[in-house]
């Protein structure tokens, strides 16, 4: 099945459950019944079933369907869970404490979900686009090994030159930068100034350095060129991953507070009636 195919065969399942969904709650209301109690439990399902998908990965054994499939029903499950919220909130901020706690939640909790469909869109390709993609795991190996190199390049250049030029921008500029990754927020907007002024740096030493310290320039150039893209990497790798120690907590923080609401609320109906 091609990805539009897909994609037309997940939307249009969405919008049956979403057209069921609503004509549930309008029967409960022709009825006079309390549709909150109704929307209430299926966003309860709907979170239990949302938490799923972090457990399926933990869980790859299980004959659990693959992890794919999890996805796509986590996503599109995620965007009819914002439907349900609106129909049992009716757009409004709540008045008490825990229904309050609750909302909050429940709206950071969409609202991260929504910023993880976007950037899980965006970062395979700017990823691409800005040199060769590399593992996450190993950009720290690549990193250190960029640094002993350029450390053995400013060495080297004292050992034939005698001259101190090379080594001194090594202490002061080269060794900080890659000692660890730099620029995260300007690598996550685009910014390219790190990279060129430290290129123009380099470019900029060559007038007051022997012939085979230019060599030397150039090989140390090259290298923070690769460094650039390893922090590079490491910027929007680490979002891509990181914004889950956010939406996965409030998952699971979500569903517990609803069920504390459940029961406060079935505790009240029941002391009304």
């Amino acid at each position: 099945m091609t990805f539009a195919a897909r994609r037309l065969r997940n939307t249009s399942i969405a919008l049956a459950a979403l057209a069921l969904m609503g004509l549930a709650v309008w029967l409960h209301h022709l009825a006079l019944r309390d549709t909150s109690f109704l929307t209430g439990w299926l966003l309860v399902a709907a979170f239990i079933v949302l938490a799923g998908y972090n457990m399926r990965k933990k869980l790859p054994f299980l004959p659990l369907a693959d992890s794919a499939s999890w996805l796509q029903v986590h996503v599109y499950l995620g965007y009819l869970t914002i439907a349900l919220f609106l129909m049992h909130t009716g757009v409004k901020m709540p008045n008490g404490v825990l229904e309050s706690v609750l909302w909050v939640l429940v709206v950071a909790l969409l609202v991260t979900g929504l910023f993880g469909i976007a950037i899980s869109r965006l970062i395979p390709g700017a990823l691409t686009q800005h040199g060769e993609r590399i593992i996450y795991e190993r950009i720290p190996a690549f990193r250190a090994q960029l640094a002993s190199e350029v450390a053995d390049l400013a060495t080297k250049s004292v050992e034939q030159t005698a001259s101190g030029t090379v080594a001194s921008y090594y202490t002061q500029r080269l060794q900080p930068f890659f000692a660890r990754p730099r620029n995260f927020w300007l690598h996550l907007l685009g910014s390219s100034r790190p990279r060129q002024a430290m290129c123009r740096e380099i470019r900029s030493l060559e007038r007051y350095v022997a012939k085979e310290d230019q060599q030397t320039l150039d090989e140390i150039e090259a290298r923070v060129l690769a460094k650039d893209n390893l922090d590079y990497q490491h910027a929007w790798q680490s979002l891509l991953k990181g914004w889950l120690f956010l939406h996965i907590p409030l998952t699971y923080a979500a569903i517990v507070v609803a069920v504390v609401h459940v029961v406060l609320a079935y505790a009240f109906a029941s002391a009304t009636s």
